[in-house]
């Protein structure tokens, strides 16, 4: 049996979700007008351990989402995440924010593109299969109408980037998928099982999130 907590917290969505053996069995999140994760990840982490009818001492391993995102959301959610493993002697698991978006997407055709916001016209993007094969690694790149016009096939572009992308984005097989907008935790349950069978673990001690850019004080 496998019982791991995830924990998403890379862009506005406070996320949590329990999953077993690869499934999610409890997720809670909040994604409001701000950044609430320093108020609400500690309650919704000890209310979904108290809801499952599980203890901490079940928990095999717990996963997080690694970047790139908000420096403050990835700092609250990692911190959190190396905080529980040093305290229950469990292993740390980290997920591509980017491949978190990316598996909200059912498609069975073309490539998936997901995008979170980085300003202006700037934003961190991957590209990926259906099956969330990495065919492009993560790139901070400011968007203009010749983005991603090397893809012949379909594009499914998700994230909450999309909206200012559609004003350069305008191939005909660009397509956007605006109900997908930020990384939910209850994504990584394939993900983060995937990773504990094959023992991809942190160094808990020295893991840092996926930042891709330096941190500017007044910014996300």
């Amino acid at each position: 049996m496998s019982l791991i907590l995830n924990i998403e917290t890379a862009t506005k969505n406070c996320s949590v979700a329990l999953s077993h053996n690869g499934k999610t069995v409890l997720c809670k999140e909040i994604s409001g007008q701000g950044y609430s994760h320093a108020e609400k990840l500690h309650v919704f982490i000890n209310e979904i351990i108290s809801e499952s009818g599980h203890a901490f001492a079940d928990l095999q391993a717990i996963a997080v989402s690694r970047g790139p995102g908000s420096y403050t959301g990835l700092r609250i959610g990692v911190s959190a995440a190396k905080g529980l493993c040093f305290a229950l002697g469990i292993p740390l698991i980290s997920i591509d924010t980017l491949k978190v978006l990316a598996a909200s997407a059912n498609i069975s055709d073309g490539v998936i593109i997901p995008m979170l916001d980085a300003r202006r016209m700037e934003v961190y993007s991957s590209v990926f299969s259906p099956d969330l094969t990495e065919i492009r690694k993560t790139e901070a790149e400011i968007l203009t109408e010749d983005s991603f016009s090397d893809v012949g096939q379909t594009a499914y572009f998700l994230g909450d980037a999309n909206e200012k992308a559609k004003s350069v984005l305008t191939k005909s097989n660009f397509v956007f998928l605006d109900g997908i907008v930020f990384p939910s935790a209850s994504e990584m349950a394939a993900l983060s099982f995937d990773k504990f069978q094959k023992n991809e673990f942190e160094d808990v001690a020295y893991f840092e999130p996926f930042y891709l850019k330096d941190f500017v004080v007044g910014g996300k």
